[in-house]
């Protein structure tokens, strides 16, 4: 009998016995079998966690995941270099063509463009567009002043095109203005306005006007289509 149990061991000594707080199957101590992430089973006879639970760790030189408002940083900046763009060379034209047309035209006879229907006329202006309000010079050049900053300061949220190329057209024409006002006789602030084209039936008007006449009506089209500046669509 003794002969025989040794051979075939008794139960308490085969690998598969139950143990205590063991499942079956599990062993410990320094032999034991390590899990799939290199872990061994507790000594309380649990199983080691799924690598699927384990919370995976940042790997080194990981990039973390983009910030949501980067795709739109390099969009708002595209369309603040439309705006200040579309300002500049509406600012510039006027420029241009107000130094020529005092150098050229001023206490000359009109030039006829298209017969009397159109004629090139350089007059000085000390009111707001088209001769209108000439008794309110310095009002209209305050006027101007905070037309400017209001724009820049909405600049920071514009995301739409059409408001980016409108808002340049009212900030070229605000400021073409408003440098006559500012250098030119009869004093600063007081500066009388260039203008030149003389359509028949109509007031003599520049190329500022023109800008800012232009840009208020590309806004008053796009309020109508509930389209904001900062890109997004309303509806009434």
């Amino acid at each position: 009998m003794a002969e025989a149990e040794r051979i075939i061991g008794t139960p308490d000594d085969t690998p598969e016995a139950k143990r205590p707080g063991q499942r079956p199957g599990a062993r410990s101590g320094p032999g034991a079998p390590s899990g799939a992430d290199g872990t061994t089973a507790g000594t309380d006879g649990t199983a080691p966690a799924a690598p699927e639970a384990v919370e995976a760790s940042p790997r080194a030189g990981a990039q973390p995941a983009p910030d949501a408002a980067g795709p739109e940083r390099p969009r708002r900046g595209r369309r603040i270099a439309v705006l200040f763009s579309v300002a500049a060379f509406a600012y510039a034209l006027d420029l241009v063509s107000k130094l020529l047309v005092v150098a050229k035209l001023e206490h000359h006879a009109p030039v006829r463009v298209v017969g009397d229907w159109l004629q090139l006329e350089a007059i000085r202006n000390s009111g707001a567009a088209f001769s209108f309000g000439e008794a309110y010079t310095v009002i209209f050049t305050v006027i101007a002043a905070a037309v400017i900053v209001v724009i820049v300061r909405l600049a920071r949220k514009l995301y739409s095109l059409p408001w980016a190329i409108a808002l340049g057209l009212l900030l070229g024409g605000a400021l073409g203005n408003l440098t006559d006002r500012i250098f030119r006789s009869p004093g600063v602030f007081k500066g009388a306005v260039v203008d030149f084209i003389s359509p028949k039936h109509f007031a003599v008007f520049n190329l500022a006007d023109s800008a800012i006449v232009c840009g208020g009506i590309l806004i008053v089209l796009l309020s109508f289509r509930g389209l904001d500046p900062d890109g997004t669509v309303h509806k009434d």
